[in-house]
């Protein structure tokens, strides 16, 4: 049976598995946990069956599985039922430099009991080293050099491990990353919450690089460009580094900032310099990492960036059939001069925005797959109340979920951490939840955003009006399918009247608690501005940030120094008026709840 590869999911990345459709699994009449071989061009490997809902004619392998079998992402392979025997013996190739406390053998044996492997196959073994402070753990790619039986083995507790030197570190990548981390850098496992924005890019590089012939046979140029935008953080970056290494492509990477020079004609040197060598060692892909910075609007800029942009656009209409694609990415792409965001140049702009729910569960278990946490810890939950953080928000949160865990057993200066209280050591609820009220979504940090941790029970009497505001916010929020099935359209906004002191702010808190939503506090006047036009962008940008944020409570504190009467004659040059008029705009614009 053939079947196309695509990259695995992120809790199966080293552990050796294959993910099938249940309707490949049956015609191969096989069953969840037996073995298949994976036939590339070149070689065969050998991994455990996992069912899934995946469409059907793929099959999902990580790196180390489809290096071994000699196929790559998008590639075709045969895949068959394994006929598996325990094995006698196996000989696994470790670095000459690596060293383990203890026998080798006995560390290789433990952490390959139930795997299946043949001869030439690659697996991550976790091993304890040991160090000046004790041991540490890190993954270490070993490769099986030969097996007993000659066909594909499963290691028993019987089997007898014998450990070779010949391999040297250089032969076999070894990664000390704490997060686990498999071989050769940034894959498309590592890409997460990504799936439509992935499948695009790789439309728009892959298919240029590995199989320019097929926009030949079409009688069409290959695209030249794509523009990769969205807020910081978001993994614009990451996805060009995860083809470019899944492709096998010559990775160019320009800062922009850094190609700025002061001399005359220098900046443009380097830019064809990056180009030359791009097209040298093509296929190859050129990532401008910021490109706002160097490629603004001629008109509005200096003489040095009018000349980078000129250069910029002659070396993009010079690329013809280089096999060369180039990848800005930026998070101010209105910024960019309109004569790159042309077709021929940046063909196609892709917008990589912020995660939603599943997209926040599946980064945050990329960051934590090698990191010990304890049975408390429920990463679908924190999924649901991180909502508005982008890729480096929650690699962030992961990072200080394990600081805080360190700090209970930090030693005193010069002391060594006791190995047992190391190996004990585990990433807990509290940690997370300690970790989290340090951190905020980055798109937010210039405007007033919180969790509040103000509950219902905290607002007292008001009975009413806690149970309206329970129906006209935190009811859409919690029960979108209710609304959707009845076709209800949930309220935009809510107006709290009353004398100072009677809790206005607090039922705004309370509410946005309740229903797990970030919230914004805004104190009206502090968006009048001097400049015509400054107070409805300030307006503007705000319920952009919501909404990029969503879902999210915008609360607007003294709401009338803002929102005046209109026609009123306030006296205030008309911004009021055109203040009152964006808040319209921006409330019938809204998009629906989800």
């Amino acid at each position: 049976m053939d079947l196309t590869v695509e990259p695995p999911q992120s809790g199966d990345i080293g552990d050796g598995v294959a993910t099938l459709p249940r309707t490949a699994l049956s015609e191969l009449g096989i069953e969840s946990g037996d073995y298949v071989l994976l036939r590339g061009a070149d070689d065969a490997a050998v991994a455990q069956v996992v069912p899934a809902a995946d469409a059907a004619g793929t099959v999902r392998a990580d790196e180390l599985l489809r290096r071994t079998a000699g196929a790559d992402v998008g590639d075709e392979v045969t895949v068959e039922a394994a006929a598996v025997e325990s094995g006698e013996e196996i000989t696994v190739a470790m670095p000459e430099d690596l060293d383990v406390e203890g026998n080798p053998a006995l560390y290789f044996r433990d952490e390959l009991i139930g795997r299946a492997v043949t001869e030439g196959q690659t697996v991550p073994v976790e091993v304890d080293e040991g160090t000046a402070d004790g041991t540490r753990t890190r993954y270490v790619p070993v490769t099986i050099t030969a097996t007993e039986p000659a066909e594909a083995v499963v290691v028993r507790d019987w089997t007898k491990i014998r450990v070779s030197t010949t391999a040297t570190a250089d032969e076999i990548s070894v990664d000390d990353g704490a997060g686990g981390a498999l071989p050769t850098g940034v894959t498309y496992a590592d890409v997460g919450g990504l799936d439509e924005e992935l499948e695009q890019v790789r439309e728009m590089i892959e298919l240029p690089v590995r199989h320019p012939d097929l926009f030949g046979r079409l009688g069409v140029d290959p695209p030249k460009g794509v523009l990769l935008h969205g807020p910081p953080g978001t993994g614009k970056t990451l996805l060009a580094r995860a083809v470019a290494n899944e492709t096998d492509a010559h990775l160019e990477v320009i800062s922009g900032p850094a190609i700025v020079s002061k001399y005359y004609g220098e900046s443009e040197e380097r830019l064809r310099e990056a180009f030359a060598e791009a097209a040298a060692n093509a296929p190859a892909i050129v990532l401008i990492d910021d490109l706002d910075s160097i490629a603004g609007p001629r008109e509005s800029g200096g003489d040095v960036e009018g000349r980078i942009v000129a250069q910029l656009l002659s070396l993009l209409d010079d690329l013809g059939d280089k096999r060369v694609v180039v990848v800005g990415a930026t998070n101010r792409v209105d910024a960019i001069d309109p004569a790159l965001r042309r077709p021929g140049r940046f063909d196609r702009e892709i917008e990589i925005g912020v995660p939603d729910r599943a997209g926040r569960e599946e980064i945050l278990a990329i960051h934590t797959r090698g990191m010990p946490l304890a049975d408390d810890v429920d990463l679908a939950s924190l999924a649901e109340r991180t909502h508005g953080y982008v890729g480096a928000d929650l690699a962030n949160l992961a990072r200080e979920s394990a600081m805080h865990a360190l700090r209970r057993v930090r030693p005193d200066d010069g002391d060594a951490v006791d190995p047992a209280t190391l190996a004990a050591l585990e990433v807990t609820a509290e940690d997370v939840a300690a970790a989290r009220q340090g951190t905020d979504p980055s798109a937010l940090r210039e405007v007033f955003v919180e969790v509040p941790d103000v509950e219902w029970s905290d607002v007292g009497g008001l009975e009413e009006t806690k149970a309206r505001l329970r129906e006209t916010i935190q009811w859409p929020l919690e029960y979108p399918d209710a609304y959707q099935c009845v076709d209800l359209t949930p309220a935009k906004g809510v107006l709290l009247y009353g004398p100072p002191g009677t809790g206005k702010t607090l039922l705004a808190k309370a509410v946005a608690n309740e229903a797990q939503s970030n919230f914004i506090s805004i104190k009206g006047p502090e968006l009048l501005d001097k400049y015509v036009g400054e107070s409805e962008k300030g307006v503007r940008d705000i319920f952009e940030k919501a909404r990029a944020n969503a879902p999210a409570v915008v609360f607007f504190d003294e709401i009338d120094a803002i929102a005046a009467e209109r026609g009123s004659g306030a006296g205030d040059a008309g911004v009021s008026e055109r203040v009152v008029s964006q808040l319209l705009t921006e409330l019938d614009g809204l998009e629906e709840l989800e």
